[in-house]
């Protein structure tokens, strides 16, 4: 059965279930405590619960559920992605950033409660990404730990999704290159995306040289991800996506869509998962879930 006979059912299931388990995992680590933090774990549970894709925990769970791990284990660690997702969310919203007025078809935080608790959420967020990986809970060894937390800080900081946020400030009114918005997309959209196939693999303990056809597929699906949201931007319904479009050429900011048009740029976003559901060939249909994943990538509407 070729990707394209894949039934839609198996995606959907996918999203369902780690939409349930991501949901139920942040309730459990953000229980409400009855004194003056209320605030801010409200708002964090606002935040993490009850909206977005699961795009990056469905990528974790659905490579380590390739290699056997612990479903648990997998799903622990994808919140800890999410958990870095959503604060970058929350403070990419802030005035001072991308002043958004709405995410998932809702206020943004710092709408619905404040500014000063919008930023606090955020950091805490962060913290939490990083308690998740550090509990024998999430893995009994010290070492799958260690590497994990090493991979999601990478990713995380200044060499990934916060370099590249500051890239795409920089980029207001400058003519950027494409060469140069291919490594702004790869630091700002790719790595976290990365980063969760690469922890999944990392949690079925495959050797670094084992997981270089699965980098290849993360950094395909990651541009693939980012030609898709741009495509979005122009021509999205944005009651549909739940946020405000049309921002970035309001902001003269070049994307793959300026720099390409449009249908060149849905074309290689095209390719792209073409050419990542290639590097799966050695993969059998433990690997489905992951294609089909690569093929909702660019054919959603939010």
């Amino acid at each position: 059965m070729s990707v394209t006979d894949l039934p839609d059912s198996l995606l959907k299931t996918g999203l369902q279930r780690i939409q349930r388990e991501v949901d139920a995992t942040f309730d459990a680590f953000l229980p409400v405590p009855d004194d003056s933090r209320a605030r801010l774990v409200e708002a964090m549970r606002y935040a993490a619960m009850g909206g977005g894709k699961r795009v990056r925990p469905l990528l974790v769970t659905a490579t380590a559920d390739m290699f056997g791990v612990d479903r648990d284990a997998a799903v622990r660690t994808g919140c800890a992605v999410e958990a870095i997702h959503v604060y970058s969310l929350i403070h990419d919203d802030l005035p001072c950033m991308d002043d958004d007025d709405l995410r998932h078809g809702k206020p943004t935080l710092h709408r619905e409660f404040d500014e000063a608790t919008a930023v606090l959420a955020g950091d805490s967020l962060h913290a939490l990404a990083f308690e998740i990986l550090s509990e024998t809970a999430t893995c009994s060894d010290p070492f799958t730990r260690a590497e994990l937390i090493a991979t999601l800080a990478a990713a995380s900081g200044k060499d990934g999704m916060a370099g590249g946020q500051m890239m795409d400030i920089e980029s207001e009114g400058e003519d950027y290159d494409l060469h140069t918005i291919t490594r702004l997309q790869q630091l700002k959209t790719g790595a976290l995306l990365a980063a969760s196939v690469e922890m999944g693999a990392i949690l079925g303990k495959i050797a670094p040289e084992g997981r270089t056809h699965l980098r290849a597929y993360a950094r395909d699906i990651g541009l693939a991800f980012q030609i898709a949201d741009d495509l979005l931007d122009v021509e999205g319904d944005a009651e549909k996506a739940g946020k405000a479009l049309r921002k970035d050429e309001e902001q003269g900011k070049q994307t793959f869509v300026t720099l390409m048009g449009v249908e060149p740029a849905r074309k290689q976003a095209r390719a792209l998962v073409d050419q990542a559901i290639g590097h799966l060939a050695g993969h059998g249909t433990e690997a489905d879930l992951l294609r089909a994943l690569a093929r909702f990538i660019v054919e959603r509407d939010r």
